[in-house]
């Protein structure tokens, strides 16, 4: 059995049908049962990850972990020493390439530093999978596509490898069902750097419509944002990371390449794939 942590986000809702796809047995952890909307086969497990004896009973024949430390918060230790009690053999994290090539706030690459360091003292086996931003961050664009076909937003040059959240997904479940992964840290990227003029004219491209990016200044795009009711949290992380990733371009590796033995998807392709969410 597989326990999968985050299994409504982008990763865990990959993660879940690869690993199904494989014939393994999937226990999906999540808030809320009624709205999960999760495979059949999968056994959804009611709890709060972050309150791990909510989930006591669900890690009787857990074998692995893919551990989500947004979803897991500061119960990672617990979990996982939870897991190994009851005979668990390895955990693989999804962690953040920040770690490794540090870019904006130190807070926000600190929650991914704990959970390595909690992972590596669980007696756990572990594995840990660096990712460059994810490309459907780019759905956040989606409202001011389908409005006006002009993004607006800050540092327009920042640029980095996003990564499709499938290739993330194949990579952990190789580490969660098969050996050789033990010990290893992983950066993921996608094959190409883009900036945020690169990724609005591909996802325009995927439309069959011209699309153009428009910078602003970045306290107007912070205080827009809040103004949304988003959290401060949100606009100090994306605009943090954003204006070190425009004086240094995020990293660029192969190693999706390496490891699954074929190109990692490109940008252009999540875009195809995910055109309809910035159509009318």
């Amino acid at each position: 059995m597989i326990l999968v942590t985050g299994a409504t986000g982008a990763v865990g809702r990959e993660a879940i049908g690869v690993l199904r796809g494989r014939g393994a047995e999937v226990a999906a952890v999540t808030r809320d049962p009624s709205t999960a909307a999760l495979p059949d086969g999968v056994h959804v497990v009611g709890a709060d990850p972050s309150k791990p004896q909510t989930l006591s009973s669900a890690l009787d024949g857990v074998e692995a972990v893919l551990l989500s430390p947004r979803a897991v918060s500061g119960a990672t230790a617990e979990l996982l020493s939870m897991a190994a009690d009851r005979g668990g053999k390895r955990v693989v994290v999804l962690s953040a390439a920040t770690v490794e090539y540090p870019v904006g706030q130190r807070r926000f690459v600190e929650q991914f530093e704990l959970a390595e360091e909690a992972a590596k003292a669980s007696g756990l086996a572990w594995t840990f999978l660096r990712s460059a931003d994810f490309a459907a961050n780019a759905l956040a664009w989606a409202p001011q596509i389908r409005a006006t076909g002009v993004v607006r937003g800050a540092y327009g040059d920042a640029a980095t490898s996003p990564i499709h959240q499938r290739d993330i997904a194949t990579v952990a479940a190789d580490a969660l069902l098969n050996a050789g992964h033990e010990g290893r840290s992983y950066v993921l990227t996608g094959p190409q750097s883009l900036n945020q003029y690169d990724k609005v004219r591909l996802i325009g491209q995927a439309l069959g419509r011209e699309l153009s990016f428009a910078e602003m200044p970045p306290e107007q795009v912070r205080q827009g944002m809040l103004a949304q009711g988003l959290p401060e949290e949100v606009p100090d992380r994306l605009l943090g990371s954003l204006a070190d990733y425009a004086l240094k371009p995020g990293p660029t590796t192969d190693t999706v390449q390496r490891l699954l033995g074929r190109p990692a998807l490109s940008f252009a392709e999540w875009a195809s794939e995910n055109a309809a969410a910035f159509r009318n």
